[in-house]
């Protein structure tokens, strides 16, 4: 693996995933033949999903042959875990006309090193709520939680049972993401003998 804390060795494609507070750097070598540095610049903005209001700017410097994106740990660790919508844009240095070139999504993820942060996911933090319920269980706080507006302590058993099985499929999805991911087996293909 080489050393990503040197330009040189920066990816050459934004990243898909990172953690909070990590140092992150990638360079863009592609667009320079199009978008000389000399008469313009580029900007990296992500927005977290969900219409929330965390939104990340990125201006790149500009080197000959590239532009290099860089956010610092000090900067990253300010971030908000989530999934994110990104955007590259360009300005035209002695016009100031902006345009969208690319567009893309990434997740930025909890640092494991933070006291108290769960890396459960929101399937699986419904699943164990809701089982916690149904086994009479419950700690103090499932009350807090709801679906549709409906406090798990005041749904169903039905409701619950069915709520449960729903989450439980969103985690059998994300588990296959990740399976997919780290190039496993997700269990959706059948394999035939003949």
């Amino acid at each position: 693996m080489s050393n990503l804390f040197d330009a040189a060795n920066a990816p050459t494609t934004e990243p898909h995933e990172f953690v909070i507070g990590d140092f992150v750097q990638w360079k863009r070598e592609d667009i320079v033949g199009d978008y000389p540095v000399a008469t313009h610049s580029a900007t990296w903005v992500a927005r977290l999903a969900h219409g929330a209001s965390s939104e990340i700017t990125v201006n790149a410097t500009e080197a000959s042959t590239y532009y290099l994106f860089t956010i610092s740990s000090a900067d990253s660790a300010a971030f908000t875990q989530g999934h994110y919508h990104w955007q590259l844009e360009i300005t035209e240095t002695s016009s100031s006309n902006r345009i969208v070139i690319d567009r893309g999504t990434l997740d930025i993820h909890y640092d494991l090193d933070v006291n108290g942060v769960d890396p459960r996911s929101h399937a699986q933090i419904m699943i164990d709520k809701i089982e916690s319920i149904l086994e009479g269980k419950a700690d103090a706080d499932v009350a807090s939680y709801s679906i549709n507006g409906r406090s798990l302590t005041k749904m169903s058993f039905q409701d619950l049972t069915e709520a449960r099985d729903f989450y439980k499929r969103e985690y059998a999805k994300e588990l296959r993401i990740e399976y997919a991911k780290n190039g496993e087996e997700t269990g959706a293909t059948i394999k035939v003998r003949f």
